[in-house]
């Protein structure tokens, strides 16, 4: 996999992630309309820090697996449904529900400890990189070991920074972001992207166990 191709790979895949609603997205609206782009800032920084100790914690683990077929097979497998799965359950909610707007709930004092609350309590953060993350950080690995798996989060924590600053700066500014129709839409389109990544994981591990 050339180096552009693999970053690309990475900000496909990682991007619906970070568009999607969730308890750090709306908390982060509820503090940006108080403070704007600043407590984006802070509440990217905050999900960094669990988020990049979870991710190494994870490519150490798999280092020394990296070679093991058994093992890429299953990691493929389970990526490749996982990633199916979040793909259509947010294609599903972007598409039907009516997100609830919490800009005018009270501001909470400690926008850092929030942040690293709402990102390590939060489950679907850590199913995510027990799952389809752990197909990304196999990828990386086997492309350049820990030095790929560095690449690879760089390539994807800029969005969270780039999205949470900016809609916390809208919502200062008043805008209701989960009201725009083209959110919706954008969401839609990356959780698309999102099930294809999937069923490519998925065929390539069905491919190499038929070869076995």
């Amino acid at each position: 996999m050339e180096l552009l191709e693999f970053a690309g790979t990475v900000v496909l895949i990682t991007a619906s992630g970070a568009l999607a609603p969730g308890p750090l997205f709306f908390a982060n609206l509820s503090q940006g309309s108080k403070i704007g782009a600043r407590g984006g800032l802070i509440f990217s920084l905050a999900h960094t820090i669990v988020e990049f100790t979870l991710v190494m914690a994870l490519a150490l683990g798999l280092l020394t697996l990296v070679s093991e077929g058994a093992v890429r097979l299953l990691i493929g497998a389970v990526g490749g449904i996982a990633l199916i799965a979040f793909g259509g359950v947010q294609i599903w909610i972007s598409l039907t529900s009516k997100f609830l707007d919490t800009t005018s709930q009270e501001t909470h004092r400690n926008v850092f400890l929030i942040g690293l609350s709402f990102t390590g309590l939060n489950p679907f953060f850590v199913i995510w990189w027990l799952t389809a993350g752990a197909q990304l950080i196999f990828i990386s690995l086997e492309f350049a070991s820990l030095a790929g798996v560095l690449f690879m989060y760089i390539c994807h924590v800029w969005m969270d920074y780039a999205w949470l600053a900016s809609t916390a700066h809208l919502a200062k500014k008043g805008h209701n972001i989960i009201g725009f129709r083209m959110y919706r839409w954008i969401l839609t389109f990356f959780s698309i992207i999102l099930v294809y990544y999937g069923l490519t994981f998925l065929i390539s591990s069905i491919d190499t166990l038929s070869i076995h």
